[in-house]
C-alpha cells in the first residue's frame, strides 16, 4: 500500500516538513483549492504542488478533490461545457504525476455533521453527527448552516438545490452520474487515471435529498456503469461504517479482488443506538469497526492503492480544521502501518 496524507496547500497549518516525518509517509492527497467547480485549473497551480511535495521528499499522486459541478449532477444548463471543463483537469493533473483522483457524486453538500466540537471524556475533540440535533429542521423553511455545507451557498440557493434534487429523485441521479463516467472514464484511461469515487457521508436520504452512493447494490450498479480499473472507489470505511447495514470488511474483499478499490480512506466511528454516530480514535477497540480484520481484508486481497488516515480527533491542545489536525492523523497513520505490518507477515508465514 501506498501511505498518504492529506494536505490542503500553503494555507494549511501543517506543513509538509511536518508531514514527511511520519513513518512510512509516501503521497500527498490534495487539489487546487482557489478555483470553483467547474473552471480550469491553472497549469502552474499544480507544478507548483508537484514540486513543493518533491522538495519535501513526498510524492503528489492523488487528488482530493476535482469538484463534480452541482449542473453535472443535476443535469442541466451547460452540462456538456463543464463535463468538457472536468476532463480537461484530469488530463492537466496526468501531466504532472497524478494517478488517482477523488471525488464524488452527492448533492449540495460533502457530508453532514451536527457538531465538530464534540467534548470527549478524555477531553479529544472530534465530528459527531446526532439525531437529535436534527429533530425539527428544515432547510426549505429554516436558516441551517449545518458542517460540511458549502457556505458559498446562501440559503436561498440551497433550497433552491434541495428542491431540485427533490424533483430530480435517485433515478435522475443515476442518469446523470452515468453521463458523468461514460465522458469521464475514457479520459481518465487514456490518461493512466484511476477515478475514485467517495461513497455518500451519512450513506442515507438527509432532508430528502437523494444519495445513492450508499451500498453494496448500489457499488455494484455504479462499477457496472463502465466496467474499467480507471472506475473505482474510494472506500471510506468512516461514510460506509456508520449505516450498520454495510458490512465493511466484506465489501473491501469483494471490491479489492475485484482491483476495484483505488484509495482507502481509513478511519473508525462509533454507531450508537438511534443511527447516530461520533468519529472516535482510530484503534478497533474505540468504535464500531474491527480495523484490523478491514486491513486483513486488504492484505489478503493483494490491495497496493492509496491508503490515507481519515478524520482524527484534536488532541493535546492542537487547533485548525476539525478532523484534519496533525496529531491524532499521525497516529493514525503509524497505527494503519503497524496493522499492515502484522497482517503481510502473518500472510507471508
Amino acid at each position: 500500500m501506498k501511505m498518504s496524507f492529506r494536505w490542503y496547500g500553503e494555507t494549511d497549518p501543517i506543513s509538509l516538513q511536518y508531514i514527511r516525518q511520519i513513518p512510512n509517509m509516501r503521497s500527498i492527497v490534495s487539489a487546487v483549492y482557489d478555483v470553483k467547480p467547474g473552471e480550469v485549473w491553472p497549469e502552474e497551480s499544480i507544478e507548483k504542488m508537484k514540486k513543493q511535495c518533491e522538495d519535501n521528499g513526498l510524492v503528489f499522486d492523488v487528488v482530493e478533490s476535482i469538484p463534480v459541478h452541482e449542473d453535472i449532477k443535476l443535469g442541466r444548463n451547460n452540462v456538456d461545457e463543464l463535463l468538457n471543463v472536468y476532463c480537461e483537469n484530469i488530463r492537466r493533473c496526468a501531466k504532472y504525476g497524478v494517478k488517482c483522483v477523488t471525488y464524488n457524486f452527492m448533492p449540495v453538500f460533502d457530508w453532514t455533521r451536527t457538531q465538530l466540537d464534540k467534548e470527549a471524556a478524555d477531553g479529544s475533540t472530534s465530528l459527531v453527527m446526532y439525531w437529535e440535533q436534527m429533530k425539527g429542521l428544515d432547510p426549505l423553511k429554516d436558516d441551517i448552516h449545518l458542517p460540511g455545507w458549502d457556505s458559498s451557498y446562501s440559503q436561498d440557493e440551497v433550497r433552491e438545490l434541495i428542491s431540485a434534487y427533490g424533483e430530480l429523485g435517485e433515478e435522475g441521479l443515476w442518469e446523470n452520474l452515468e453521463k458523468f463516467l461514460k465522458k469521464v472514464i475514457p479520459v481518465a484511461e487514456e490518461c493512466g487515471v484511476r477515478m475514485a469515487i467517495h461513497p455518500d457521508d451519512p450513506p442515507y436520504p438527509i432532508f430528502g435529498i437523494p444519495r445513492i452512493i450508499t451500498c453494496e447494490e448500489n457499488l455494484d450498479r455504479m462499477l457496472s456503469i463502465v466496467d474499467s480499473p480507471a472506475n473505482s472507489l474510494c472506500l471510506c470505511t468512516g461514510s460506509l461504517g456508520c449505516a450498520a447495514s454495510n458490512d465493511v470488511v466484506a465489501m473491501i474483499k469483494k471490491y479489492s479482488a475485484m482491483d476495484r478499490i483505488a484509495f482507502m480512506h481509513m478511519r473508525n466511528i462509533l454507531i450508537l443506538d438511534d443511527g447516530s454516530f461520533e468519529e472516535q480514535g482510530h484503534l478497533s477497540s474505540c468504535g464500531s469497526l474491527d480495523m484490523y480484520e478491514i486491513t486483513k481484508a486488504l492484505v489478503e486481497t493483494g490491495f497496493d492503492g492509496y491508503v490515507r488516515p481519515d478524520h482524527g480527533r484534536m488532541i493535546w491542545g492542537e487547533t485548525g480544521k476539525p478532523g484534519y489536525g496533525l496529531y491524532d492523523r499521525a497516529l493514525g497513520a503509524t497505527y494503519i502501518n503497524g496493522l499492515f505490518e502484522a497482517c503481510e507477515k502473518a500472510l507471508n508465514k
